[in-house]
């Protein structure tokens, strides 16, 4: 008696039959409404791949002894009182006078000290 590939059938064609009669749309819309929704996640899948593409590649140095405090505030972790900071200590020999003159500590220091520089 072979009765396991037969009731899978059944219970399948059950779930087909009460999801198609549940949205009362044909196949043919509920196709065309699998492909518009497919699209826009591809679409949006896009996006955010190059945001975050973007965003790590943006790691451009910034000038202590020129940079703005805008530009100093979109370090990670520099808050606008430390960037404050940083401009009144100006001008700076090296990057790591941030923490010898006790504006940043090492923890913070090692945060941003890839993407600072001293130009002089």
């Amino acid at each position: 008696m072979r009765a396991g590939p037969i009731l899978v059938v059944a219970v399948v064609t059950f779930f087909l039959g009460t999801f198609t009669a549940c949205t009362n749309q044909s196949p043919d819309q509920i196709r065309q409404k699998t492909a518009e929704e497919t699209a826009a996640i591809k679409r949006d899948t896009k996006a955010v791949a190059q945001g975050l593409k973007d965003g790590l590649s943006n790691k451009r140095s910034v000038d202590l002894n020129k940079a703005s405090k805008d530009d100093l505030g979109s370090l990670p972790g520099i808050t606008a009182r430390q960037a404050d900071r940083i401009i009144a200590e100006r001008p700076y020999a090296n990057t790591h006078q941030l923490v010898t003159r006790h504006i940043l500590t090492e923890d913070e220091y090692s945060q941003i000290q890839d993407r600072v520089v001293v130009n002089k």
